[in-house]
């Protein structure tokens, strides 16, 4: 249990908004988890009940799309927390407990893979179909500008801070060029509910209602394809890309059939989801790395050798991104190895 007393002023006053303003005055209060954001989760124990807490501090973290989001995904049947108390002025919410076994940890027995995939896309396909009508009235769009945003953060934080690579007007132009190309197939695509962030350290396995969805605060209506690659190409654990086709194109089978207008050919479905990855996994190894340098979270750093090899993967197979792998392998990869070998 934590010993509030030594811990932060906001522990202390989530501690005491838990145990005088909600009347659990024999809450124990334990860490639960943390996120690449600024919340914070706890777990509240109260005899044989368990509840989370979230710290979300008002000048880091709006409260507004998490309870917003909340409320929409639980409306269409999804696994989500319920909102049990809420203090927004002071940025502490009590919600419903979900459990404690992570997708991440459960995949490590690749056997119980097919049952968790299948439950995870089944999920995605009802966000994806009844969210979608939500999503075009109520969630920003994940537009040209917010998917440029997101890719730039790869010459900032990945090539010039960690590799040390300068962005001279050549990199600049390829750069540009890759950008240009990645907005424009996110274009192409039907636009539905996007969670974001769907992957196996957001997903929870629980008896009922498999699975418990987390972390879908910041969704927006974007590309049909982001959560799939999102959740098949997962920045945490990885798997054999004839499986990984399968999975897709069995998903893109039941988007088609639900009406959304796709390629009619494989290799058109899978160009899609591809270049979405691409986008997706730039915009990450930027990230991984700002978590590092700017926020000291360092152990995001064990994750990006994965991210970059699909980033490579990708990069050398489809002509919009072929410049970008020759750079890759010319310039990134011995500063890769370099700085690797220094760590």
């Amino acid at each position: 249990m934590i010993d509030v007393g030594a811990q932060d002023a906001r522990l202390s006053s989530l501690a005491r908004w838990i145990r005088e303003d909600l009347g659990f005055g024999d809450a124990r209060i334990e860490t639960a988890s943390a996120d690449a954001s600024f919340r914070r989760y706890f777990r509240v124990g109260l005899g044989a009940r368990s509840f989370i807490a979230m710290d979300a501090p008002p000048e880091r973290e709006s409260l507004g799309p998490f309870l917003r989001i909340a409320n929409l995904l639980d409306g269409i049947g999804i696994h989500v927390p319920r909102v049990l108390a809420r203090d927004t002025d002071a940025g502490f919410v009590l919600l419903t407990d979900l459990g404690s076994r992570q997708y991440l940890q459960e995949l490590a027995a690749a056997e119980r893979a097919p049952r968790l995939y299948g439950d995870a896309l089944e999920t995605l396909l009802r966000m994806q179909t009844a969210g979608a009508g939500l999503a075009a009235e109520s969630l920003p769009r994940y537009d040209r500008a917010l998917l440029m945003r997101e890719m730039e953060l790869l010459p900032q934080w990945f090539l010039d801070r960690h590799l040390q690579i300068g962005v001279d007007e050549t990199v600049r132009a390829m750069l540009d060029r890759l950008f240009a190309a990645l907005a424009d197939c996110a274009a192409e695509q039907p636009f539905s509910f996007v969670h974001r962030d769907y992957h196996s350290r957001n997903l929870m396995l629980t008896e009922a209602r498999n699975p418990g969805v987390l972390d879908f605060q910041d969704a927006v209506h974007g590309p049909v394809t982001y959560d799939l690659v999102s959740l098949l190409k997962d920045c945490y654990v990885s798997w054999p890309r004839p499986q990984v086709r399968a999975w897709a194109l069995g998903h893109r089978d039941r988007l088609g059939a639900a009406g959304f207008a796709l390629p009619r050919s494989d290799e058109g479905f899978l160009r899609w989801f591809d270049l979405m990855g691409l986008q997706r996994h730039i915009k990450v190894l930027g990230i991984f790395c700002r978590l590092y340098y700017r926020d000291g979270k360092s152990a995001y750093l064990a994750d990006l050798p994965r991210v970059l090899s699909y980033v490579r993967e990708t990069a050398a197979e489809y002509a919009e991104s072929a410049e970008f792998g020759a750079f890759l392998a010319e310039r990134v990869e011995p500063r890769w190895r370099a700085v690797r070998a220094s760590a």
